[in-house]
């Protein structure tokens, strides 16, 4: 069993940047293996991709914030970082971290892990 605990969410106003953080307890050789990614849903709205990384490091960014997001890894510390700038309101959503679906969101990977979410706010 995997456990994943985000954070760095909060209120940020636009043009801002943030940094979440997942950190995922559990398995240390599970996330030496699968990809990890991050999610977002919005109220009203179905969740959808932002971003992910396999374990090896190649990443996949949704166009929609392709230029202004980067996600990495600590495979030492079994945590993966989204860092997101120029944020603007059409960015609010409530964050999620994945852990077993492949970086273009497949789930079909035997493993679909989620973390609780964490809220981030774009507003002046």
């Amino acid at each position: 069993q995997v456990q994943l605990v985000e954070s760095g969410g909060g209120l940020v106003q636009p043009g801002g940047s943030l940094r979440l953080s997942c950190a995922a307890s559990g398995s240390d050789i599970f996330f030496s293996i699968y990809a990890m990614g991050w999610y977002r849903q919005a109220p009203g709205m179905q969740r959808e991709l932002v971003a992910g990384i396999a374990s090896g490091g190649t990443t996949n960014v949704a166009d929609s914030v392709k230029g202004r997001v980067t996600i990495t890894r600590d495979n030492a510390k079994n945590t993966v970082y989204l860092k997101m700038n120029r944020l603007n309101p059409e960015d609010t959503a409530v964050y999620y971290c994945n852990a077993g679906r492949s970086i273009f969101g497949d789930p079909s990977r035997g493993h679909d892990y989620w973390g609780q979410g964490t809220q981030v706010t774009v507003s002046s």
